[in-house]
């Protein structure tokens, strides 16, 4: 049963990683940008969350829709002051800001909340016991992955039948013509930093429910491994950011389990580096040559 419980566990944080993969694919399938400060608005979510039910006393789902109000804000005013100035910047320097972005955020949380670690409160608790003990799922596990396919189902519907989703796409395709036919590309860029913050703060709280430790860096390295996921499974693509999160989470756990924990990092950054050898796009991304 320990390898049912590998795959089980390999799922749930692979839907993590999907969630905030999400993130990262929609921004850079539309702005054509990194936003590496991505991870920290997990974070922020995380922290929302656990003082609104720990030191106000909100219902878990209180905290959670509070993180999400909050995070949303917190993307689109990242947006519109960070971003927006340098939508004709070079990639460089749209990148370096997005680091000084993270930076600010990680500070600026480590100065409000301190940098000791935080125990936090899971927002389910308990847990299906099968097989006479021998395979056990948490509550959390169970919400986690039913969270992340609901997530997947609303998304595809938003961006394939939406009025907003149809601008989306345009103006991924070609933003000059999506402004030419009365789009207004800032407001579409604007509402896809606001749609992945909001993800954000799901995935940090059902991250933080998963691995119950809170601090100012909470969300680099999920960060990292989400944005992994989203090259893995194609970056732009909404299913690929989902097929890759679940895979790098399952890799990541199998991993752990039978090779090396201190190498399952490494592991997962050399099964992107395999996967992009043989299909540089992403396992669902397409290819697009270059207009010149």
């Amino acid at each position: 049963m320990s390898f049912l419980n590998n795959v089980i566990t390999g799922i749930s944080l692979g839907s993590i990683y999907a969630i905030i993969a999400l993130g990262y694919t929609m921004v850079y399938g539309i702005a054509k940008m990194l936003n590496f400060a991505h991870g920290d608005v997990i974070m922020v979510g995380a922290y929302v969350c656990f003082f609104a039910t720990g030191s106000f006393g909100l219902h878990p789902v209180a905290g959670v829709l509070l993180a999400m109000v909050v995070c949303t804000i917190l993307g689109t005013v990242i947006e519109g002051l960070a971003y927006k100035p340098l939508r004709q910047a070079p990639s460089l320097a749209v990148l370096i800001t997005a680091i000084g972005v993270s930076w600010f955020l990680q500070n600026s949380a480590q100065l409000l909340w301190g940098a000791a670690p935080k125990v936090f409160t899971p927002v389910v608790s308990g847990g299906l016991s099968i097989f006479g003990g021998q395979l056990n799922i948490s509550y959390v596990t169970i919400l986690t992955v039913v969270s992340c396919l609901v997530i997947m189902v609303l998304l595809s519907a938003f961006i394939g039948k939406g009025k907003m989703g149809k601008a989306m796409r345009a103006c991924s395709e070609d933003k000059g013509a999506a402004q030419l036919m009365g789009i207004n590309v800032n407001s579409t860029i604007s509402m896809t930093f606001a749609i992945g913050s909001a993800l954000a703060a799901i995935a940090g709280v059902l991250m933080c429910s998963a691995y119950p430790t809170l601090m100012p860096t909470t969300g680099s390295l999920p960060g990292i491994k989400a944005f992994t996921a989203a090259v893995f499974g194609g970056i732009g693509s909404v299913p690929g950011a989902f097929v890759g999160g679940l895979l790098l989470g399952i890799i990541e756990i199998f991993a752990k389990a039978y090779i090396s924990t201190d190498l399952s990092d490494a592991i997962v950054f050399l099964a992107l580096i395999i996967v992009l050898l043989v299909k540089p796009s992403g396992l669902l991304g397409k290819y697009v040559p270059e207009k010149v």
